[in-house]
């Protein structure tokens, strides 16, 4: 006769994971979600960015030609910036470099990004002409829709972003959309503290963006993951490897056309002075 079994009281080794994970029905849920969301604003920041490019158009007195080849080209630049950039995103090839040697992408896309939507504002002569002459306000403005990175949060809420990253990445995106607020009213109205509001809203915006990156690597599986090791980032997981490799350069790009431009009114102002 067996004696009955005792009940296992074995305990799991150290190193296994002993995280509380959502239901499948609820991670497929935020997965569904964030997927509407990044193709949502995948099309309405282009958009913007095109109807401020009209707006400097207009004011350039292009003839329809010029303005025609103008919303064209960045048409055509967003729409193949997109469909170069998705699959690498749906591959994971966007993630953190697991070592210092290999080539970090998801930066390339970042900063080259950022480069070609400046260039092509102010280093072209076409480009040139529609950047000065279009407001400040407006250019401002286009830092609005960075509250997107609200996004964050409800990924944190939901147990799918670690707070190391959610709350400052998400918090600071939504500063640098009410500072970019401000800084276009005050430039349409015409207040004296307009242009500082401006510049303001420039360094609060770059470095929001700084900040994100670095806690996005430290967060993330890589060469560098020193927080939230027991949750890593999905920031640089599909959908949301957009962020840093479609949506953070074109904020960026207009980051830079704003510093830009304030540079070329100042120097006017200095040249008319003397």
């Amino acid at each position: 006769m067996t004696a009955p079994h005792a009940p296992s009281t074995a305990v799991p080794p150290p190193n296994s994971d002993l995280r509380i994970h959502p239901p499948q029905s609820e991670r497929n849920d935020m997965t569904d979600f964030l997927v509407f969301y990044v193709r949502t604003f995948a099309v309405a920041l282009p958009l913007i960015a095109i109807a401020i490019l009209m707006i400097g158009a207009g004011r350039a007195n292009l003839t329809a030609g010029q303005t025609g080849v103008a919303i064209t080209v960045a048409a055509f630049l967003f729409g193949l910036w997109f469909a170069i950039v998705v699959p690498p995103s749906e591959s994971n090839v966007l993630n953190v470099p697991p070592t210092l040697q290999d080539p970090p992408i998801v930066l390339a896309f970042l900063f080259g990004g950022a480069v070609i939507v400046w260039g092509l504002a102010w280093l072209t002569p076409l480009g040139r002409r529609i950047s000065m002459a279009t407001p400040l306000a407006a250019i401002a403005a286009f830092q609005i829709p960075r509250v997107m990175g609200a996004v964050f949060l409800i990924g944190w809420l939901g147990g799918s972003i670690p707070a190391e990253f959610a709350l400052p990445a998400g918090l600071g995106d939504i500063w640098a959309g009410i500072a970019g607020w401000q800084a276009s009213t005050a430039l349409a109205s015409g207040a004296a503290n307009a242009k500082k509001l401006l510049m303001r809203a420039n360094v609060i915006g770059i470095l929001d963006f700084v900040f994100a990156v670095a806690l996005g690597i430290m967060t993330s599986e890589g060469f560098a993951h020193l927080l939230s090791q027991d949750a890593p980032n999905i920031v640089n997981d599909h959908p949301l490897a957009l962020f840093p490799a479609f949506f953070v350069p074109i904020f960026l790009g207009f980051h830079l056309i704003s510093i830009s431009k304030l540079r070329a009114e100042r120097r006017c102002e200095r040249t008319t002075g003397a």
